[in-house]
């Protein structure tokens, strides 16, 4: 494959000779108008979690929480509040308990005292699925006294509880782990068989979409319940879990109304009427990211990118001809509004729209961060972006299907990956050096999270694409290389997206990078683009379909607090 090791040079574009069609009008992709009213959602979005009393009592959870970390001596106990914090969306509150804890943990590991043959299944994927999470190194091979001494696993014994442990724990293998890749099979067969006799939520769940694969974000709602109807001992924790939640929406709050005043503002969709209206499901997107309280400016900026990104993006395959995408192309390129005089009407005010609001948010970088230079990092990026389109749509009007490396080589970029990635660097990093560094040492990242935004893309909107007529996607490509059915091509491409992040998790379990560390949060951030991927699309379309599931999530984590009790 091209650029598995290194990123991929830009794309050529195909020389305008080869062309032989040109749409001369408009498609449509039918897409549904929003189904949010800007008055509503204003209204919905009041909060009594406003109030300091709440913080306040908030403050004194987390008091009672840290002392947890004393009082629990046992290590597999304190490995199991180490993950419930975690899955609750606490772990930033506890960076400096958390720590402490693994090191001594490790430590142990290090002296033999743990994983040891009395150890059990549970309390081995545990140790390792939390070890391994917070950076530390841990062997595959602590899960050889579980199998045979032919190579497979001799588990058939084991509850769920382990099963699903150990499922959890092999989506965090490193390329090449051959011991994870059996567990990963092994455990989908058997949870598979477990959540057709019993619809248990959480296997259900898991089975569906593994921790490590969702933004953290995500699966707090979720985990609160699961715990409340578990009868969670530890009051505390569970309280602090869902005041922390309320609190945290709030901030997200409002940011949505500032979110909403300014899109309400722009009037750009009356211009625009056959792109996609989703202003709040892209804000929804920017929440997966980073939902801490203190990016609030980043999620903003984040949002308006996303939905440049999905304009872009229908102009692109629903409106213009191919002239005129070249004549759009060049002027992204040169970052020229001189080059647009001869676009229709709505090609100019897309293009307006991305410079002003590029210009814009560069500006706002300068005056929060004392940075100069987002901008001339922000325009290769939507110029690549652009480009990347621009290939797609020569394809398309030549009826010239790629093979899937060939696609995939070009889609990465497309799929909006690496410029939102730039967007998450400038707006997450607090110093430009972690930038640099990131760049030199962690760009392969953004190409292995692009290639899940695409393909995770596919397996949702390939079917409605191939209806429309739009260009292929990885699956169509894979169909007509190999002669295989959808079906298996849709097998492969899951095959792909798993290869994928034994790539991404090398980034991810870094000892020299603690994911509390400065660089640490812009690798999460990174790839948490991937991780939003599989969450948006695993039902379909959730930006073309905004009426289904992803209009609970929306009310779920945007607009509807967790009850307290």
């Amino acid at each position: 494959m091209s650029g598995e090791q290194n990123l991929p040079s830009n794309p050529i574009l195909l020389d305008s000779s080869f062309t032989n069609k040109e749409e001369t009008h408009p498609r449509t992709a039918n897409y549904k108008p929003t189904i949010w009213k800007y008055d509503f959602i204003v209204e919905s979005l009041t909060s009594k979690y406003v109030d300091v009393k709440y913080q306040r009592r908030a403050e004194k959870l987390k008091e009672e929480v840290s002392c947890l970390f004393d009082k629990t001596v046992d290590a597999l106990a304190k490995l199991e509040l180490i993950d419930n914090i975690g899955k609750m969306g606490l772990s930033h509150h506890f960076e400096k308990e958390i720590i402490q804890s693994l090191d001594h943990i490790l430590l142990s590991v290090n002296n033999n005292k743990c994983f040891t043959s009395q150890m059990d299944l549970y309390a081995t994927a545990l140790s390792f699925r939390i070890l391994r999470q917070y950076g530390n190194h841990v062997s595959q091979d602590v899960f050889l006294t579980f199998m045979d001494d032919v190579g497979e696993f001799t588990i058939e014994e084991e509850g769920p509880k382990a099963i699903l442990e150990l499922f959890e724990a092999s989506h965090l293998a490193l390329e090449g782990e051959d011991i994870l890749y059996k567990a990963r099979i092994y455990c989908t067969e058997i949870l598979k068989n477990l959540t057709s006799e019993d619809s248990d939520n959480r296997l259900v769940g898991s089975l569906l979409l593994p921790s490590h694969l969702t933004a953290n974000w995500y699966n707090v709602r979720r985990e609160i319940l699961q715990r409340e109807n578990e009868s969670m001992s530890n009051s505390q924790l569970l309280h602090l879990a869902k005041l922390n939640f309320n609190i945290v929406q709030v901030e997200h709050q409002k940011n949505l109304v500032e979110i909403l005043r300014w899109w309400r503002n722009l009037g750009l969709i009356e211009n625009m009427s056959f792109t996609r209206n989703r202003v709040v499901e892209s804000f929804l997107w920017s929440v997966g990211v980073a939902f801490e309280p203190q990016y609030g400016n980043f999620r903003k900026w984040l949002t308006k990118a996303i939905k440049l990104v999905l304009i872009v993006d229908d102009v692109y395959d629903i409106f213009g001809s191919l002239q005129e995408l070249e004549i759009f192309t060049t002027a992204v390129e040169m970052w020229d509004p001189s080059g647009i005089e001869d676009l229709p009407e709505c090609m100019k005010i897309c293009f307006w729209a991305l410079y002003d609001i590029t210009n814009d948010t560069a500006r706002q970088i300068h005056e929060q961060k004392g940075w100069d230079c987002a901008l001339p990092y922000l325009q290769k990026g939507w110029a690549d972006f652009c480009k990347a389109l621009l290939v797609e749509a020569k394809w398309d009007s030549i009826g010239y299907t790629p093979t899937l490396w060939e696609y995939l080589d070009n889609a990465w970029i497309s799929s909006s990956g690496s410029v939102l990635s730039l967007h998450i660097l400038l707006g997450v990093a607090q110093d430009f050096s972690d930038i640099i560094h990131f760049l030199k040492n962690n760009k392969d990242l953004i190409y292995y999270s692009s290639l899940i935004i695409r393909l995770c893309n596919d397996q949702g909107t390939s079917a409605a694409e191939l209806e429309r007529g739009d260009a292929p996607s990885s699956i169509l490509c894979y169909m007509k290389e190999t002669g295989v059915t959808e079906e298996v091509a849709r097998e492969h491409i899951r095959n792909v997206v798993h290869e994928t992040w034994t790539k991404i998790n090398k980034f991810c379990f870094n000892d020299s990078s603690s994911i509390f560390s400065s660089l640490g949060t812009l690798v999460t951030c990174v790839t948490n683009t991937a991780r939003v991927s599989h969450f948006i699309y695993q039902n379909g379309d959730g930006f073309g379909v905004p009426d289904r599931e992803t209009r609970d999530q929306v009310i779920s984590y945007l607009i509807e607090p967790t009850p307290l009790n």
